[in-house]
């Protein structure tokens, strides 16, 4: 029960600092990538960028190229991104607040457990409510372990 509220708590401070990022799509990144962009903003040529690299011309050029196709390696661009005096912001953003997606989890994995011995409920005119069904659903949510949910 208290690695579940430690999840939890871990949960809450991520969701507040993903809240903070605000929209996502404020991050998109540009057709030919932010090196080019940035670079280009600065009006530095792949000349003098590459001086401050230490690599060749030709380097950059393929840098530029490999950001904007995605294979660019993550120690590579935060090189680059010294180099061009910015610093590399890498998240993974969730879709949606992270107590959602355990929540939805939740959801699924109850009504697994769960469907049979509703079903014979129903039969017997025992029906659990929806209210009913959210209070054990936050109470399962609160007390038991995460990781059980996601198998």
């Amino acid at each position: 029960m208290e690695k579940a509220r430690l999840a939890a708590h871990s949960r809450s401070k991520l969701d507040e600092r993903f809240h903070e990022l605000g929209a996502v799509r404020r991050f998109a990144v540009p057709v030919r990538g932010w090196i080019k962009a940035v670079r280009q903003a600065l009006g530095m040529t792949t000349a003098q960028l590459a001086k401050r690299l230490g690599v060749k011309q030709p380097t950059v050029v393929a840098l530029e190229q490999s950001e904007a196709k995605g294979t660019i390696e993550l120690a590579t661009l935060r090189r680059v991104a010294g180099a061009l005096d910015c610093t590399l912001v890498y998240a993974l953003v969730p879709n949606k607040p992270l107590e959602a997606m355990v929540r939805d989890r939740a959801r699924m994995f109850i009504r697994r457990r769960r469907a049979p011995v509703e079903h014979s409920m129903l039969l017997e005119d025992q029906a659990v409510t929806g209210k009913d069904a959210e209070i054990r659903l936050d109470e399962m949510v609160r007390e038991t372990n995460p990781r059980l949910f996601w198998d």
